[in-house]
């Protein structure tokens, strides 16, 4: 009876490793092995969640209602509720801050020579508008001088960056963390950093593409060890995105992710009969501030209850910025640090208050009922397609920043298309068939097809802006001494980020994604 249960476990234990290896190195069409020289060589990364970025935090996704939450007292009439759906994707923890990103214009400086003319333009033009402190009755010299570059505002957040330049941080960011991923796996060598002068530095889009600037291959590249091969099974150098390694593009959020996020709902209510959680009833929690229905601040037992606080660095009313000494209620005259007062539901700091905060769309006042309800809803699509050599029929690669060129979809491109029929559709339904509607900048309006929505309350402003729904607008290349950013990414996998297992919000362990 041993000698046969013993036979039968063994059978078992071989089925098992048998339907594994099936599962997870055969192909369920063909029959071929992946990740086998003798079959092809066709390598699959091992399906697992994405990595984490720095200082980014996971938000499942989910439906809400977005828009208004309390009286229009502006009178805007701009943020009709309308309920959305907003996929999984991953945000800032806290605001960019000073020395952030004073670690972007050190790299400028330090790639592209600011004695060289043709450089002197992107070094510039990335400089924050410090002068935005100065206001004609009020002495704010010290902020203009000092704000961004004194170490006691280190991780206080930057002001006086424009939309513009806050979508190129994102950019920069992209390449320096994924450049960073490639060093610390050996892909890249390591003296490649002391080499990067002008066009000839590492951007993700063209080592993808394999123009342009490549990299050297660092050791672990080049060792028999390295886990990705060619065809013919020898190590391969260059990495690609279907190897799992390098990550999606930093951003700026949609609105709609942005205010999503800073609301942090996240159900509590766990269903009787399965003790399983369900979050039908949230899309009707009209919560006015992102720290309403935080279980992170409401009730600390080593501080005391925050219960009626309000969480957010911001003007209380005429005159009052901070309070009486002794008892300041937000410790702060102007902004405050990146990690002031409680984080809501989702483990994110000053979603009100302290700045306000740039998101990606262009601003319309009816965008809420014009936008798609899922997926991303979002105004300010301008469809781009990469620029070949027409000799060689590579991509292009700028001659100053390295960056491959990009150029706008035309109209003949796209007239085909069922989808979309115009390559540039930030004007998409203003007000005739054609979308070719003007909103006369300057003459009869404010709003302009380079009109950036900005969200979140500041310093100083009142309280009704510090609730998410509330949006207001600058022209994207201007700048505000209460006006800063946080970056986002978007989520590749299923909603609750790859295998399901991922729980959002700081009240949960974190969880690391294992490589």
């Amino acid at each position: 009876m041993n000698v046969k249960n013993l036979v039968i476990l063994l059978s078992f234990s071989v089925l098992a490793v048998s339907c594994n290896r099936n599962k997870s190195g055969k192909s369920s069409v063909t029959g071929w092995n992946y990740n086998d020289k003798n079959m092809g060589g066709f390598q699959v990364a091992k399906a697992t969640d994405q990595k984490t970025g720095p200082g980014l935090v996971f938000v499942e996704g989910g439906t809400f209602t977005m828009g208004q939450t309390e009286e229009d007292v502006m009178g805007d009439w701009n943020n009709i509720p309308r309920r959305v759906s907003v996929p999984s994707f991953y945000i800032d923890r806290t605001e960019v801050a000073n020395v952030h990103y004073r670690e972007y214009l050190y790299w400028l400086n330090k790639v592209f020579d600011p004695t060289d003319p043709q450089n002197l333009p992107i070094v510039e033009g990335a400089l924050p508008d410090t002068l935005s402190w100065r206001s004609e009755l009020s002495y704010n010299e010290p902020m203009v001088e000092y704000y961004l570059r004194h170490p006691g505002f280190n991780y206080y957040p930057v002001v006086g960056v424009s939309w513009k330049q806050a979508n190129d941080f994102c950019l920069w960011r992209s390449d320096r963390v994924n450049e960073g991923i490639l060093l610390q796996k050996g892909f890249v060598n390591k003296q490649s950093l002391n080499g990067q002068q002008g066009a000839d530095n590492f951007t993700t889009k063209s080592y993808l593409l394999g123009v342009g600037y490549q990299p050297p291959p660092g050791k672990g590249a080049t060792s028999k060890k390295n886990p990705l091969k060619t065809p013919q099974g020898q190590p391969r150098t260059n990495v690609t995105m279907e190897d799992g390694l390098l990550l999606p593009d930093y951003r700026l959020p949609f609105e709609a992710e942005w205010e999503y996020a800073a609301y942090g709902l996240i159900d509590q209510n766990p269903r009787t009969s399965t003790k399983k959680k369900r979050g039908e009833e949230l899309v009707q929690n009209r919560q006015v501030y992102p720290w309403s229905q935080n279980p992170n601040g409401l009730r600390d037992v080593r501080h005391g209850s925050w219960q009626g606080q309000f969480l957010a660095n911001f003007k209380r009313g005429s005159g009052d910025n901070a309070g009486v000494a002794g008892g300041l209620n937000d410790n702060a005259f102007y902004t405050a640090d990146v990690k002031s007062f409680y984080p809501n539901a989702f483990g994110l700091y000053n979603m009100a208050g302290n700045v306000n905060e740039w998101v990606h769309d262009v601003f319309r006042p009816l965008s809420t009922l014009d936008f798609d309800d899922m997926p991303a809803p979002t105004r300010g699509n301008k469809f781009q397609t990469i620029v070949k050599d027409p000799s060689t029929g590579e991509a292009m690669v700028n001659d100053t920043t390295g960056r491959v060129v990009m150029r706008d979809v035309t109209d003949e491109e796209s007239k085909n298309r069922r989808n979309y029929q115009r390559g540039n559709v930030i004007n998409y339904l203003d007000g005739d068939t054609a979308s070719q509607a003007s909103y006369g900048y300057g003459t009869t309006t404010l709003v302009s097809d380079h009109s950036r929505v900005y969200k979140g309350g500041s310093w100083n402003d009142r309280a009704y802006w510090l609730s998410p729904g509330t949006r207001r607008f600058l022209e994207e290349d201007q700048a505000l001494s209460t006006l800063g950013f946080r970056c986002a990414m978007n989520s590749m996998g299923g909603a609750a980020n790859g295998k399901g297992t991922r729980k959002t919000g700081n009240q949960f362990p974190t969880k690391r994604s294992k490589r």
